[in-house]
C-alpha cells in the first residue's frame, strides 16, 4: 500500500498540481534518502538481534560447561 501511495505522489503534490521536473528530482532524492535510512535502521536492528542471540548462546554453552565441572 505504501508503494502505491509513494508512486502517486511522484506525479502530483496531492493538490492536483503536476510536479515540475526539478520537484520530481528533489522528491526522488528525498525518497531514496528515506529508503536508505530505513534499510540502515533495519540492518542495525538485525545486527543487534544477532549479537544478542550469539551472547545468549554463549551464555548457555558456558552454563553447560560449568555444570560438568
Amino acid at each position: 500500500m505504501e508503494t502505491t501511495r509513494g508512486a502517486a505522489r511522484r506525479f502530483s503534490d496531492g493538490k492536483g498540481r503536476v510536479l515540475s521536473e526539478e520537484e520530481r528530482a528533489a522528491e526522488n532524492v528525498y525518497i531514496q534518502k528515506m529508503e536508505r535510512e530505513r534499510m540502515e535502521k533495519l540492518k542495525k536492528k538485525a545486527e543487534q538481534e544477532k549479537a544478542a542471540k550469539d551472547k545468549e548462546t554463549a551464555e548457555k554453552v558456558t552454563r553447560k560447561v560449568m555444570s560438568f565441572v
